[in-house]
């Protein structure tokens, strides 16, 4: 495995021919990024995305070029409030062209599931990598076969089961 960092990612995204597709599997995460526009929301304070922009513009880029880039979070009911803050900051991410899908926990089997966040560009999985404090340190790249394709069915099971974005907001406000 190779541990590459975030323009190195951003490059291999650009690299990608048919798929980018991203598993989360954790209900929360404490990157210093998001700590502020998280805070906000908390606060019910207004957010205008500014930080997301460098991620945008890329999921624009990949997708006008006609690869699929597409999130599948595998969430605890009731959520955390990470979660909820996920659903509304994912208008953003659908609004560049991604793809987002909830799975509540409680309709998988652990078993189906792996236990780290990985994302799939095309024939190689690239493991999220956090520091200690929480911070994103890189994406850890293999293209071994046996790997990739543990992964690319965990994405097939979860991504069938999963419920788009628009649905899964409708139907958790009833």
């Amino acid at each position: 495995m190779l541990l590459i960092t975030a323009a190195d990612f951003a490059d291999a995204l650009r690299e990608c021919e048919r798929a980018a597709l991203h598993l989360e599997v954790q209900d929360t995460y404490e990157t210093p990024e998001e700590s502020e526009p998280f805070a906000r929301f908390l606060a019910g304070e207004p957010d205008d995305y500014t930080w997301m922009s460098e991620w945008v513009a890329l999921v624009r880029e990949t997708t006008d070029r006609g690869i699929a880039v597409r999130r599948a979070r595998v969430v605890t009911v009731p959520h955390v409030d990470y979660q909820r803050w996920t659903l509304e900051v994912s208008r953003v991410n659908i609004a560049a062209g991604e793809e987002i899908r909830y799975l509540p926990r409680h309709l998988v089997s652990p078993d189906e599931l792996t236990v780290d966040d990985w994302w799939l560009l095309d024939d190689r999985v690239g493991f999220t990598v956090f520091e200690p404090g929480g911070r994103w340190a890189g994406v850890a790249v293999t293209a071994d076969r046996n790997i990739v394709d543990r992964c690319r069915a965990v994405w097939n099971l979860v991504w069938q089961r999963a419920i788009p974005h628009i649905e899964y907001v409708e139907n958790s406000l009833r």
